[in-house]
């Protein structure tokens, strides 16, 4: 997909004046030995952030005592060798006077830093005057050079170059005998002037590469490589402050990461994360950024708007979509990403950018996972909703909100009910009925679903086991398993406690699983299935047809049951391609010797076009409501009465 290149160049420099490395600009090619070499200066040098604003004052302050310290000893020091009391009042003014401009309170880092850095290095021209051109004084220059560095700032450096080239250069020319203690040097200043510098130049690389090991430890994610929050937001500020048109962010999250983690192992999590990070640097420009923010959350700052960043969004995901192979297993890989613009920021700062593009995420997640979401005005309030119902979700089952609904699954041919499939619902103390598609995907994102899943299974086999010894025959009861109970450690031994407490035989139970928790690792999800299937219960592959993998994994699944989803069956009747597709599955589990429920069936047309198909089983509106169990009257054979051709059917939600 294409995208503008048409914005202002991202510049790596610090604030207050400091002289900054630009990363790009017009006239600049992609490719050649300009770029080249400037890649190479980009990566070596430093980025030229500031220090926190408390940790620069502790130091300027440390600064500042030592230069008023060497002021007032070079003083006493040439009293002592001899000078007279106006020379040694004069030098030690000479060194301390530019510290009036260190200490202003209204001027900013780059002056005050440079004040001192000056009182610093006129101490050192001070100290070689006094011991008349000693070798041993120059050494002063290079301690004063890694105390200016403690401002992480580039002025200092070439300040000490200056000085120490004019210093030895133009007085060791004028006044020899002043800077140098040996004939050599007195009689070629300038040649020494050059050495000393060489000396001062290497000084000074030692320091900016320790200064840039200690960005790289601070500003950079240790596994990854990317940068970190601090230097995102930094790298947003400057772009924001710099930038007369959008700046955006993409806040992405994998889905289901945890999951990863969980049934693979840490060590295999680290190695998706360090591949994901590749795949979305070569998403980018050169002027925007990624960073990981910790755990499995990015971000990527963008030089842009945010439909330029929706396509990054966009790109990503395409090249997410290929599986990541580890260890000889595919892992596929799915994203949630939020994306925010500076035009939509209640004000223009990194903060406000990221937290908008975080909430764009999270609605992403809620709307299905795997999508990219633009923030706009409201969504923080939805947000806060979604918040809000997350945490009433955590006291529902204790509160006595949450109920099961049992909807009956008939046997086509003679309309007999065969069983019920549990289906959860919330009534909530404020807001009423809480629809399942609303707060299911906040209970599987909370992780409230793997207690609440052990309670509806409890419910249900308790509520089946009931309904058998008092109808004296067998009834069927079909739970639903979300993906995080599938990857719970403990959910076999859950389906084990819960029939043992009600003592439902296990034959009687079937678990839904959907297509949907194939993606993520095949194998693990087959080998806890086949765990359940050694328990008796039956297992049933829930709205098929609209997954990843449907015919290539069907063979492998232990399943017992397929459940054609209603999306297939909607349509049946209406001489489109559902009724090929519907016949085509149906023929399928046949052949698999696996037995067939059509989900949503609501006319008698469709019904009459399954059972033509030799369709076996089927749920919907005509041939019953989801309702509570003391709805239901279980006490003999229920036969559902089915309209006659024609007859209209009245369709309640």
């Amino acid at each position: 997909m294409a995208y503008s290149s048409g914005t202002a160049p991202l510049t790596r420099s610090g604030e207050g004046g400091n002289p900054g490395l630009q990363v790009g600009g017009p006239g600049v090619e992609d490719t050649g030995m300009l770029r080249a070499l400037h890649d190479r200066l980009a990566t070596a040098l430093p980025e030229g952030r500031h220090l926190p604003e408390e940790v620069w004052h502790r130091r300027h302050r440390a600064v500042l005592w030592v230069a008023a310290a060497q002021a007032a000893g070079l003083g006493v020091m040439a009293l002592l060798t001899g000078r007279t009391p106006l020379t040694a009042v004069l030098l030690a003014v000479a060194v301390a006077c530019p510290l009036t401009f260190a200490a202003l309170p209204g001027s900013g880092r780059g002056l005050r830093s440079a004040a001192a850095t000056a009182s610093l290095l006129a101490a050192s021209v001070t100290l070689v005057y006094l011991m008349e051109g000693l070798t041993e004084a120059h050494f002063h220059f290079f301690v004063m050079i890694g105390l200016a560095a403690l401002y992480q700032n580039w002025v200092p450096f070439g300040m000490a170059l200056i000085v120490v080239l004019g210093h030895h250069g133009l007085v060791g020319t004028l006044f020899p005998h002043a800077v140098f203690g040996h004939g050599s040097a007195q009689h070629a200043p300038w040649t020494w002037a050059l050495v000393h510098g060489v000396f001062v130049l290497a000084a000074s690389l030692a320091h900016l590469a320790a200064w840039r090991l200690n960005e790289q430890q601070g500003l950079r994610d240790p596994l990854t490589g990317l940068a970190n929050r601090t230097l995102l937001l930094e790298t947003t500020g400057r772009m924001l402050a710099r930038r007369a048109g959008p700046t955006s962010v993409l806040f992405l999250d994998l889905d289901d990461f945890k999951d990863v983690n969980d049934s693979r192992g840490h060590a295999v999590g680290d190695q998706l994360l360090t591949t994901v990070s590749r795949r979305l640097q070569g998403c980018v420009r050169s002027v925007d950024q990624v960073a990981r923010l910790g755990g499995d959350e990015f971000a990527v700052v963008v030089a842009g708007s945010a439909r330029t960043a929706a396509e990054v969004g966009e790109r990503a995901l395409s090249a997410l979509a290929d599986p990541v192979v580890i260890d000889g297993r595919a892992i596929h890989v799915r994203v949630s990403i939020g994306v925010a613009d500076s035009t939509t920021a209640a004000d223009r700062s990194a903060g406000t950018l990221l937290r908008n593009a975080d909430l764009a995420m999270y609605l992403a997640k809620s709307a299905g996972k795997n999508r990219v979401v633009v923030y706009a005005e409201g969504m923080e309030r939805a947000a806060q909703v979604k918040a809000e119902l997350i945490s009433d979700l955590d006291s529902a089952v204790a509160g006595g909100q949450l109920t099961v609904h049992y909807q009956p699954t008939v046997e086509l041919t003679g309309g007999s009910t065969t069983g019920y499939e549990a289906l959860l619902r919330w009534q909530h103390p404020t807001r009423g009925l809480v629809p399942p598609m609303e707060f299911i995907p906040l209970a599987e994102e909370s992780g409230a679903i793997v207690e609440i899943g052990r309670w509806v299974l409890t419910e249900a086999t308790r509520q089946a086991a009931q309904w058998s010894r008092e109808a004296g025959r067998r009834i069927d009861v079909a739970v639903n398993l979300s993906p995080r109970q599938l990857v719970d450690d403990d959910v076999v031994s859950t389906v084990r406690t819960a029939l043992d407490a009600s003592g439902l035989p296990a034959g009687q139970l079937t678990l839904e699983v959907t297509e949907g928790v194939l993606i993520d690792d095949v194998e693990a999800v087959v080998d806890t299935l086949r765990a359940l299937r050694t328990l008796g219960v039956r297992i049933a592959i829930d709205d098929f047809g609209t997954g990843y993998s449907s015919l290539s994994y069907l063979r492998r699944l232990p399943a017992d049951v397929v459940k054609i989803d209603r999306s297939f069956v909607q349509d049946l009747g209406s001489g489109g391609r559902s009724t090929t597709l519907v016949a085509s599955i149906i023929e399928l589990a046949r052949s698999l010797h696996l037995e067939v429920v059509a989900e949503g069936v609501e006319t008698e047309e469709q019904h009459a076009v399954l059972e033509r198909l030799a369709c076996s089983h089927a749920q919907g509106y005509l041939f019953g409501r989801p309702q509570p169990a003391d709805v239901h009257g279980i006490a003999a054979p229920v036969s559902v009465p089915l309209p006659r051709p024609g007859t209209p059917v009245t369709v309640t939600p």
